[in-house]
């Protein structure tokens, strides 16, 4: 993506997008003290540069059946994260994966129905080759969400 300059109007709409991204146009406009067809162009210009990427429906945790949450830290062996990633990609019940730098090679977002699931997720992570160590942090509660 090449570097975009964004204005100060163009973040007051991403942030407005960040804690709902299905507000009416004309909604966002008033906020904005544009009109309706200057903030449906800027919506249009960041799409388009790549800005936003999409829209997404983000499900109520009861909603979507899963009600423990978990990030796992993974240490990998060298040269075998590529491999590892693509084992963890298939797991559905990863929502995110990253690789980061530190003292871990990845942290995975991990959501489960039951307590059990996320024990057998976890031990399932484990006996992947290549894992050398994980660590698992449950989410008790979540006080800021801008996603």
């Amino acid at each position: 993506m090449p570097n975009l300059l964004l204005t100060a109007k163009d973040q007051e709409l991403l942030n407005s997008l960040r804690i709902n991204a299905r507000e009416p146009v004309a909604s966002l406009a008033r906020k904005l003290g544009l009109s309706r067809t200057t903030v449906q162009d800027r919506l249009r210009r960041l799409e388009e540069q790549g800005v936003i990427a999409g829209y997404t429906v983000k499900l109520a945790v009861r909603e979507a059946g899963a009600s423990i949450a978990a990030m796992v830290t993974i240490s990998v062996e060298p040269r075998r994260q590529i491999e590892v990633a693509k084992i963890l990609a298939k797991f559905t019940q990863i929502e995110t994966l990253h690789t980061v730098s530190g003292k871990i090679d990845m942290i995975a977002m991990v959501r489960t129905v039951t307590a059990e699931d996320m024990d057998k997720v976890i031990d399932q992570i484990g006996l992947i080759s290549g894992v050398t160590e994980i660590e698992t942090a449950v989410i008790l509660s979540t006080k800021v969400d801008r996603r």
